[in-house]
């Protein structure tokens, strides 16, 4: 098995004391409701669900692939070993190394695969798998939120995959795709719909959580999220090409399905509890896909990766993705003094940024601040941005919100940004364009007074590791 099979990181989750095995779940609300309690324990465990009632044992669901540092450096190939300060900084210029990596790790295609060891070519029934009913209010079934959604432009033939989430529809016919407008796989559907008045998908519905990193965060257009996932790895991805839409798919998924999106085939679907912590969508009209084939291994395991009120299943992947990638992103423009980011969990890893900076001009931490607003890097669903001093731990909301109390004059430090990029899973939108508005707060040092500004009480780091020395019981300095 390669490096990108979900059953070889199991292994290596299991041999790290990262996994916890738990049987005999109900698809009703256990499977969700049990991992709910896991994501905020101190250190969350994947979870694996076998015996699920009501189905055949080995047909199982995993969740909590990436709840911690421990599960998201092995996922990433970086050690189990890390916490968050080690997992950034093992991250730090890392995206830009895989993005500038990915011409060398193109797909290797695949004819003999385990994905083929059931292939159904009629009769396809997604009730077969045990796709939970995960929140209480829930519309339905989700048989994907783990998802990787596969699309292709069909002026340049790129391909884009995205973590778009499924209802199972039609008692296990067919299911919903709920991709946002502004989202890479929207667009090819709009291009294929203006071209073929249909768009081929494919879909994988378990496979290596990388999958789900490069889904679930903003790769380029036109970079294909197969060959990132291969640059992530260091390992081509071996790939299938699918009989129906001729799209790749992992060769190593646990579950495919192919199939084709018309433009008046929809379904009501949702609502569902979101990342931003409500049952914010409502029931709208969503494209339906009917599968036209459908692959899977034997003794199948679905990846499950159930948003709701942070923490959740993803928020950690995303807060550490997005850090990792906005600082990058930040760097890249040139912007100097820059000492940190931190994308928090409290906001879904999109709706609250921290970006610490040492200030070297009049301007400098506003600009961080706008640069930080609209980055294409961070700009979906954004909301509050705050620049912080480089003494600033900006991981620690605590010290932020010192900073923001002290330091910040509301009436000078505070800035308005409108109609903004947002989404329909806003908790405050209430229709029309989906715009949303972001504030900039400025929690730095007055740059006219850096010189002046009253010095922070606190014990100097010389005499704090000289009395941690002398007293370990204290245990020790740290930076927060």
């Amino acid at each position: 098995m390669s490096r990108y099979d979900l059953r070889t990181w199991l292994s290596q989750a299991s041999g790290a004391g990262l996994l916890l095995r738990l049987d005999g779940a109900d698809r009703d609300l256990e499977i969700g409701a049990a991992s709910q309690l896991n994501y905020r324990r101190d250190t969350p465990a994947a979870l694996l669900f076998d015996d699920i009632k009501g189905y055949p044992p080995g047909y199982r669901v995993l969740t909590g692939s990436m709840a911690g540092p421990a599960s998201l450096g092995l996922t990433l190939g970086l050690g189990s070993g890390l916490d968050d300060a080690a997992l950034l900084s093992r991250l730090r210029g890392l995206p830009a190394q895989w993005l500038a990596a990915v011409p060398d790790f193109a797909p290797v295609t695949a004819t003999d695969a385990p994905v083929l060891a059931n292939v159904m070519r009629g009769g396809i029934d997604l009730e077969r798998f045990p796709s939970p009913l995960w929140h209480e209010e829930d519309g339905g079934r989700y048989i994907g939120t783990g998802c990787a959604v596969i699309t292709r432009d069909p002026s340049t033939g790129s391909l884009n995959v995205g973590a778009y989430r499924m209802q199972v529809q039609d008692d296990g016919a067919s299911a919903t795709i709920n991709i946002e407008q502004g989202k890479h796989g929207a667009q090819h559907v709009r291009e294929w719909f203006a071209r073929e008045k249909r768009a081929p998908v494919a879909v994988s519905l378990g496979h290596h959580p990388v999958f789900l990193i490069v889904a679930g965060t903003e790769v380029p257009r036109g970079v294909s999220e197969l060959d990132y996932a291969g640059a992530i790895l260091g390992e081509p991805v071996g790939v299938v090409v699918g009989e129906e839409t001729g799209l790749p798919f992992p060769a190593e998924s646990e579950i495919v399905i192919e199939g084709w999106l018309e433009p008046g085939d929809t379904r009501p679907e949702g609502p569902f509890g979101e990342w931003t912590g409500y049952y914010s969508g409502g029931v709208t009209q969503v494209l339906n896909l009917r599968p036209t084939r459908l692959y899977f291994r034997d003794d199948p395991i679905l990846l499950g990766a159930p948003p709701g009120k942070p923490p959740h299943d993803y928020s950690y992947m995303r807060s550490v993705m997005k850090s990792a990638m906005i600082t990058d992103a930040l760097a890249a423009t040139g912007l100097p003094g820059l000492r940190g980011v931190w994308a928090h969990e409290a906001g879904g890893g999109r709706s609250l940024i921290i970006v610490s900076l040492d200030q070297q001009y009049a301007g400098h931490s506003r600009q961080a601040g706008y640069l930080a607003a609209q980055h294409p890097s961070a700009a979906y669903m954004n909301r509050i941005v705050i620049t912080v001093d480089a003494d600033i731990n900006p991981r620690r909301l605590d010290e932020v919100m010192w900073a923001a109390s002290t330091r910040c004059d509301p009436g000078t430090d505070i800035e308005i940004m409108r109609q903004t990029w947002g989404s329909r899973v806003d908790p405050l939108y209430t229709g029309g364009p989906r715009y949303n508005s972001r504030v900039l707060i400025d929690a730095c040092t007055p740059y006219d007074r850096l010189d002046s500004f009253p010095p922070v009480a606190t014990a100097s780091a010389a005499s704090l590791s000289a009395v941690a020395q002398r007293w370990p019981q204290l245990g020790g300095v740290t930076n927060g």
